[in-house]
């Protein structure tokens, strides 16, 4: 309720602290003394009664007064002309970039460029076709941790299945994150994919290799496996960027005069050509 001098409000009262204390003393005295509990019930009774009675049968009101003040919103934050002038100022993603299917096909070319080192290393060492598909498998298989190298050598359907959908699955996930990362290296899209990329994805797995897979990290032989990480990011990055770009939500926000490619003062407006899905 509210006055032309104030407002109504209810009056403060402490009798639901003192409810809930005396509600504390009556528990604690089962554990404690049975004078402990009297005193708490004493004391919830009395809390409720007082409690009762500043509602019943009127509730118990106070009159505040409200006093009306004037606040000025303000800012120090300079205003940059650039900020008005600039339609991309907010650019964070490109507006072109990669679809799924073009991260999906980057990612099966590059695990088949991956399998080629990976064999080499194994026909060198173990002279098999099968260790590294094995020993890719073993991380699975909690009961081929302790069996020997010849036992990892030989042929197992079982191994060549898990490894086969393992070795798919990280291909093709790794394929869609190069889709959506090449687009912000536009200058040289190759080089990250080949050789930034696999060295941060080696570095990653080093440190954490030895929590996901104790008997790939005890095997496995650092030095090919990089030689493997950069066959995949360079056929991979090379067959994501043959793929033709498609425009994303931030292209259409752009003014018109820039989606169309029209001649304007805007510095970038000539970078983006008219395509037949536009007109």
């Amino acid at each position: 309720m509210q006055h032309d001098d104030g407002v109504e409000l209810p009056v403060p009262t402490a009798w639901p602290m003192a409810l809930a204390l005396g509600v504390s003393f009556t528990i604690a005295g089962m554990v404690t003394h049975w004078v402990i509990s009297l005193l708490g019930v004493v004391l919830a009774l009395r809390s409720a009664v007082g409690w009762f009675f500043e509602v019943f049968p009127h509730e118990h009101h106070e009159s505040v007064p409200v006093y009306a003040d004037e606040f000025v919103v303000s800012t120090t934050r300079k205003r940059h002309d650039q900020l008005l002038v600039d339609p991309l100022h907010r650019k964070l993603l490109p507006v072109e970039t990669f679809s799924l299917r073009s991260g999906i096909k980057g990612g099966i070319a590059g695990g088949i460029a991956m399998v080629v080192p990976a064999t080499i290393f194994s026909l060198l060492k173990f002279h098999s076709l099968w260790y590294a598909a094995n020993l890719l498998a073993a991380g699975g298989f909690v009961s081929w941790a302790g069996e020997s190298d010849a036992f990892i050598a030989e042929f197992h359907l079982r191994g060549l299945l898990a490894a086969l959908g393992i070795h798919t699955f990280a291909s093709v996930l790794v394929g869609l994150l190069y889709g959506a990362m090449l687009p912000m290296f536009a200058k040289k899209p190759i080089l990250a994919a080949g050789f930034v990329a696999p060295f941060l994805w080696t570095g990653l797995l080093y440190s954490a290799l030895g929590v996901i897979s104790p008997i790939l990290n005890a095997r496995i032989n650092w030095l090919w496996f990089i030689a493997s990480q950069i066959a995949f990011g360079l056929v991979c990055g090379f067959v994501v960027n043959l793929q033709v770009k498609v425009r994303t939500p931030q292209f259409r926000a752009l003014p018109f005069a820039v989606r169309a490619g029209l001649q304007s003062d805007h510095p970038e407006s000539d970078s983006y050509p008219l395509k037949d899905e536009d007109k």
